[in-house]
């Protein structure tokens, strides 16, 4: 795997790209609209529902990383899988991962979603506590992605992608309870979680466990995602949603949101997993907790949210491409060994 292309140069798609640069691929950068300013990979102006104009770019190409909007990828994935070549992407969204597990049956290459934070990284990290237990009996994992100064009720700004956002609060959310796997709606099962002294709320949201229920059903008991907030901000968004309605109105919604809280450069990424069971016969439980903020990477200032998510889905095809993971079918983040993950190249950001 040498060639790959970038489809999605927003903060997330053009710093993946930077980094895939800088680990040695060949990349194409596409977008409808070239970014303006010197970019140390190609970048090419391609209409993306142009199938075969995506059919003839992706015929040059041995893998393609969609940074796209949710609602895209599963075409994208399709025509990836015409092509015969490997397929990654960020999304959280259900029905996509769906349809790409089934394209994976028949794949040529390697069909790898949900290789973001959540899901993406924080399965890794999960998947990585489970297996420090002799018999686990919960792994809850918890990821916020938050403005270190918030401001006003909500407390958030829209760092990342407003329709990811809304889709994640209103999808309803896998879970295992008590050794059965069900279906909960999102933002319920409120619990307060603590980190370094700061309260924050967590509630569910959809597709942040990508395939571990699946996975870990027989194995794991009690099972579940949240996402991490300020206090109040649940209460808000459900108002918003339910009491207003606007989970009839998806896209306006996620228009009214962005616009009432922007993004800001100055955010934090909190991580944290547990998990509990016995080791030789003790109940033991196990964290794995962290608060990343933005750095340096690749010579320019990157926020929290935009390194986390670039770095982890680059830090998995670097893997790929050195044959620490498999070439072809379909990736579960699960299957992802932790400290293989973090001695990558990009991978030892997050070992901080």
């Amino acid at each position: 795997m040498k060639n790959i292309a970038v489809l999605g140069l927003g903060k997330v798609g053009t710093l993946a790209a930077e980094l895939l640069h800088a680990s040695g691929f060949t990349v194409t950068g596409i977008d409808l609209v070239a970014p303006k300013g010197d970019m140390p990979f190609t970048v090419k102006s391609i209409d993306l529902g142009d199938a075969s104009g995506i059919a003839q770019e992706f015929a040059a190409q041995d893998a393609v990383l969609s940074c796209l909007p949710y609602h895209l990828n599963a075409r994208l994935a399709e025509v990836a899988h015409q092509a015969g070549i490997h397929y990654f992407d960020l999304t959280e969204d259900v029905p996509t991962t769906n349809r790409i597990i089934e394209l994976s049956k028949t794949a040529k290459g390697l069909m790898a979603p949900q290789c973001g934070l959540a899901p993406g990284f924080i399965g890794i990290v999960g998947a990585s506590l489970i297996e420090e237990f002799d018999d686990c009996r919960s792994c809850k994992m918890r990821v916020g992605a938050l403005p270190q100064h918030p401001t006003g009720l909500m407390g958030y700004s829209f760092n990342w992608s407003p329709e990811g956002v809304v889709n994640e609060y209103l999808n309803d959310c896998e879970v295992i309870e008590e050794g059965a796997r069900k279906m909960v709606s999102a933002m319920e099962w409120f619990e307060d979680v603590y980190i370094d002294g700061m309260k924050l709320e967590a509630f569910t949201t959809s597709g942040g466990l990508g395939t571990m229920c699946d996975t870990y059903a027989g194995r794991v008991a009690n099972m579940d995602y949240k996402t991490m907030r300020y206090p109040g901000h649940g209460k808000m968004m459900n108002f918003f949603f339910h009491e207003l309605l606007m989970r009839e109105r998806r896209k306006e919604a996620g228009e009214i949101l962005v616009n009432a809280k922007p993004p800001v450069n100055d955010d934090i990424v909190y991580v944290h997993a547990a998990a509990e069971g016995t080791i030789n016969g003790q109940m033991r439980r196990n964290e794995f907790v962290r608060g990343y903020r933005p750095i340096d990477v690749a010579g320019k200032q990157r926020t929290a949210i935009a390194w986390t998510t670039a770095g982890s889905v680059v830090a998995i095809i670097e893997m790929v491409r050195d044959g620490t993971l498999p070439n072809q079918g379909f990736l579960k983040q699960e299957d992802i060994p932790l400290d293989a993950f973090l001695a990558t190249t990009t991978g030892s950001l997050y070992a901080g």
